[in-house]
C-alpha cells in the first residue's frame, strides 16, 4: 500500500486509517462528490481527505459502518485515469462512477437512469492503457447490484451500452459547437449509435472499465440523464440535482449489496 500522498489526489493509504475503505463513488463534478459526503441524509462524512485540485475526496461512513471513499475524477477520461490510477494505488478495488448523460435512444427519458454494462469507447487515454479493440465491459457483478438496486428503490433505470467519447460538443455530434465545421466522421453519428442500441453518451465509462479489468478492481457506471438527444440537445437543469441525487442512491444501495455479497 502507498503510504505517501498521491500528487494528484492530495492523500495517501495512511490516510484512510485503520480499516481503510475498498470502495469508492467516483463523481466528475467536484460538486456532487461533496453533496454525497455533506448532504446525503444516510451518509456520514468522517474526513475530508483533499481538496487537491478540484478533486475533492471525502472519507464516508454508511448507516451499516460500511466506509468507502467519495471522491473527483474531473472531466473525461484524461483526467479520470489518474484519479483512478491513484486510488487504486491506496487499496481501492470498486469503483462506481456517478456521473450524467445525454439519451441517445427512444426509450431513454430526461431524469432517468442509465447503468452501463459495456462501453463503445472512443477515447485517446484509453488507448495508452489497452488496445482498442481490448474490451470495455463493467464488472457484471456491479451492474447487477446497481440494476437491483434501482429497481429496489423503483427508480427507473436502463441497462446497456454507452458511447464514452472524449468531447462533450463534436464528439456527442453538438450543432450548438461554436466549430463551424464538424468532422465528416461526427456527422450523423448519433443515429448511427441509435441503429446500434447504445443508450446514451459520456465522457469517462469506457476508459473506467477498461482499467478496471487490467488493474483488477471492480468498476461500474450509473448515470443521470440530463438531456433527451431525440429532442433537444441542451441539458435540462429542471432536472439535474433531483436525477443526479436518485444516481446517488441507487449507488450506494449497490455498495451496500456488494459489501454483503
Amino acid at each position: 500500500m502507498n503510504h505517501e500522498k498521491l500528487y494528484h489526489i492530495g492523500f495517501s493509504q495512511k490516510d484512510l486509517g485503520t480499516s481503510p475503505p475498498t470502495a469508492a463513488l467516483l463523481c466528475g463534478d467536484p460538486e456532487r462528490t461533496r453533496r454525497i459526503a455533506r448532504e446525503t441524509g444516510e451518509v456520514s462524512c468522517l474526513a475530508t481527505l483533499s481538496e487537491n485540485r478540484g478533486l475533492h475526496s471525502y472519507l464516508c461512513q454508511s448507516p451499516t459502518g460500511n466506509k468507502f471513499i467519495a471522491a473527483t475524477s474531473g472531466m473525461g477520461a484524461p483526467s479520470l485515469s489518474i484519479v483512478v490510477n491513484e486510488l487504486a494505488s491506496v487499496g481501492i478495488r470498486t469503483i462506481i462512477r456517478v456521473g450524467t448523460s445525454g439519451g441517445i435512444a427512444a426509450q431513454i427519458k430526461v431524469g432517468e437512469l442509465v447503468i452501463s454494462s459495456s462501453a463503445l469507447c472512443r477515447q485517446g487515454a484509453a488507448q495508452d492503457i489497452a488496445p482498442l479493440e481490448y474490451p470495455a465491459a463493467a464488472d457484471p457483478y456491479v451492474s447487477v447490484a446497481l440494476m437491483e438496486a434501482a429497481n429496489h428503490l423503483g427508480i427507473s433505470a436502463h441497462l446497456g451500452v454507452t458511447a464514452s467519447v472524449d468531447t462533450f460538443y463534436e464528439g456527442q455530434e453538438r450543432s450548438s459547437s461554436v466549430n463551424p465545421q464538424l468532422l465528416r466522421s461526427m456527422r450523423g453519428i448519433t443515429e448511427e449509435y441509435r441503429a446500434l442500441r447504445i443508450l446514451n453518451y459520456e465522457m469517462e465509462a469506457g476508459t473506467l472499465f477498461k482499467m478496471g479489468l487490467i488493474y483488477g478492481f471492480a468498476a461500474g457506471c450509473i448515470c443521470a440523464v440530463l438531456a433527451e438527444r431525440l429532442v433537444a440537445e441542451s441539458v435540462d437543469l429542471s432536472v439535474k440535482l433531483r436525477a443526479e441525487q436518485n444516481a446517488v442512491q441507487v449507488g450506494l444501495m449497490a455498495l451496500e449489496k456488494l459489501k454483503g455479497a
